[in-house]
């Protein structure tokens, strides 16, 4: 996004800054006053405030030399200065052209110098500035004066109205402090390398059962006891923040080993479980993060020990150190996932290719399974998959079948009047089988697009089908009797029970090719494929055989009675151009070969 919309979103989070802090038109304080005069005498000028920015007006917070409380905010220096973030300098207003005729010039102001006051976020709310009525210029030490008094400024508003500084349930420093003693830290030494640890009681869902069956009371009960236990494990020396709801930071001590360190976390937090009589019902983890404390940033250091933690979620011991790689990593599905929206909507990223299937009997293509492409502008093209579990687990994942269905279905449209009567075969996810009215929207698909039931075929996972059995049977078995061919997908990879094999009104089972590629293998390969076609023969299913690469491979398949084969021996996954060729030619091979 760019141009005035951005410009204008900005502005109205920065507002929504300032309004958050309730700032604007409160009575003066002595805390703020006493640094508006510090300003004024070092720079022995009549005028000081500590100006805010609201919408259409500058309101002084606080005042010397000024009558009024506040002046209209065009064409006024501090606005700039919000508006940037950055010092601004006015030597002589009569020599600027833009600030020449604003109020203040007029009024007989001269000079002006103003230092940005910057959340944390980065947003400026106003300045604390210098007025005179005469020309000058501002030397090194008067402008490294004024930087500084705009931090105390910043830091009494934090500390009086915005930010508190230890948190009221467990009397610990907040994150804001945490935040704030890293900055320090990193101002007074700045080479120094350091160890933080983040200590995440439960997950979400833990903490929200556990709150339903004992009442949030017992919540704030355990998150005391948390706080007093790591207080007394950390020491007096150090200090131990309460960062979120339920979780806690703290800094090492700076000369441990980070391997050592690690380990004695792991072993106490082992121990810890151990004796925890709700260990059984809140499962804590530990992140650790080491850096450096001029490279990183305290937001950033914050972080990087939520990624550790929910890394830690991943491992055995639930205790992980940060992994630049593992972050970069989430972070690029997370890109993928927040750029699929408007994928969707642009016309030249999402595409489809389509493998054919073909007859082991006949050797003709009788269908093509629809699999779908992204050329993503800034990271090229990217895996499906990579990206269609992300999606598949998203808001997305509904808007994604529903735009490869449609694009499917009009290419056999088109192979249909080029009197190809192909089968589409589309993937269907999870998140489809749970859509209430997922069954009425493929029938109203076909209809739009001129196409018989029997020519779309859906192919659906058994891990799909089993996260919700009987919503899923449901939409199913509307499909059916709506004479849409439904396909097991990747059969013998999910539960492959002989009672569910039964119950699913599925016409084929495709044989996932971990199983197939394995056929060179030996007898004990072959006798699994051998059974899993007759026992999907004798349940009344066509077996279609992935990931065929070689001639053998197709011959003992053959040998098999499997019914239809698809893979690179017969064609990759082609773009639409490549595909009507092959299929020309591959049908004057067939008719050739009879």
């Amino acid at each position: 996004m760019s141009g005035p919309p951005r410009r204008e979103r900005l502005e109205e989070e920065r507002l929504n800054a300032l309004q958050t802090l309730n700032l604007l038109d409160t009575p003066q304080s002595e805390s703020f006053d006493r640094i508006t005069r510090m300003a004024s005498q070092i720079f022995n000028l009549p005028i000081a405030a500590v100006s805010l920015t609201d919408r259409d007006r500058q309101w002084f917070k606080s005042r010397v030399g000024v009558d009024h409380c506040s002046i209209p905010r065009e064409k006024a220096p501090c606005g700039q200065v919000a508006e940037s973030a950055d010092v601004l300098v006015i030597p002589d207003f009569e020599q600027d052209a833009y600030y020449a005729d604003s109020l203040l010039g007029r009024s007989g102001i001269r000079f002006y110098a103003g230092a940005p006051l910057v959340t944390r976020e980065g947003y400026g709310l106003g300045a604390l500035c210098v007025l005179g009525t005469e020309p000058r210029t501002v030397g090194a030490f008067e402008m490294t004066a004024l930087k500084d008094l705009a931090a105390m400024v910043m830091a009494q508003i934090e500390l009086q109205h915005a930010f508190g500084r230890v948190d009221p349930l467990s009397g610990l420093p907040s994150r804001n402090q945490f935040l704030d003693d890293l900055a320090d830290l990193a101002a007074e030494h700045p080479h120094e390398t350091r160890l933080a640890v983040l200590v995440d009681l439960a997950r979400p869902e833990q903490i929200s059962a556990y709150a339903r069956v004992m009442g949030p009371d017992r919540v704030d009960d355990l998150v005391r006891e948390a706080a007093r236990e790591l207080r007394r494990l950390v020491g007096s020396e150090r200090r131990v923040y309460h960062t979120a709801a339920t979780q806690f930071a703290f800094l090492a001590p700076s000369d441990v080993r980070q391997d050592d360190y690690v380990r004695r976390l792991t072993d106490g937090h082992r121990s810890a479980r151990q004796r925890s009589m709700t260990g059984m019902l809140l499962t804590s983890a530990i992140g650790v993060s080491v850096f450096k404390l001029s490279e990183m940033a305290p937001q950033d250091v914050l972080r990087s020990l939520y990624s550790a933690v929910q890394d830690a979620r991943a491992s055995p011991d639930l205790v992980s150190v940060y992994s630049s790689t593992a972050d970069e990593a989430y972070k690029r599905r997370y890109r993928l996932l927040q750029d699929f929206g408007p994928a969707l909507q642009a016309d030249d990223q999402l595409r489809l290719v389509f493998q054919p299937r073909i007859d082991l009997t006949t050797g003709r293509c009788v269908g093509a399974e629809a699999l779908l492409r992204w050329d993503h502008p800034a990271l090229g093209s990217v895996s499906p998959g990579e990206f269609v579990p992300v999606i598949e687990h998203s808001p997305h994942a509904q808007a994604m079948t529903a735009f490869v269905l449609d694009r499917a279905l009009a290419q056999a449209h088109r192979w249909q009047e080029g009197d190809h009567g192909l089968i589409m075969s589309v993937n269907v996810s999870a998140a489809n089988l749970h859509e209430a009215a997922f069954s009425g929207s493929v029938e109203a698909a076909l209809r739009r697009h001129g196409l018989a039931p029997e020519q779309l075929e859906l192919e659906v996972t058994e891990s799909a089908i089993m996260q919700d059995a009987e919503q899923a049977r449901r939409q199913l078995d509307a499909l059916a009797a709506a004479d849409v061919r439904l396909a097991i997908d990747d059969f013998g990879t999910g539960y492959s029970s002989l009672a569910y094999l039964q119950n699913i009104p599925a016409h084929v089972v495709k044989i996932d090719q971990s199983f197939v590629r394995n056929l060179g293998n030996g007898e004990r390969e072959q006798s699994l494929v051998r059974s899993m076609i007759s026992l999907s023969h004798d349940l009344g299913y066509r077996v279609v055989a992935e990931g065929v690469e070689t001639a053998a491979v197709a011959d003992q398949l053959t040998a098999m009675a499997c019914d239809e084969a698809q893979g690179y021996h017969f064609a990759r996954p082609l773009e639409i151009g490549s595909f009507t060729t092959w299929l020309r030619e591959h049908e004057q091979g067939t008719q050739h070969g009879a």
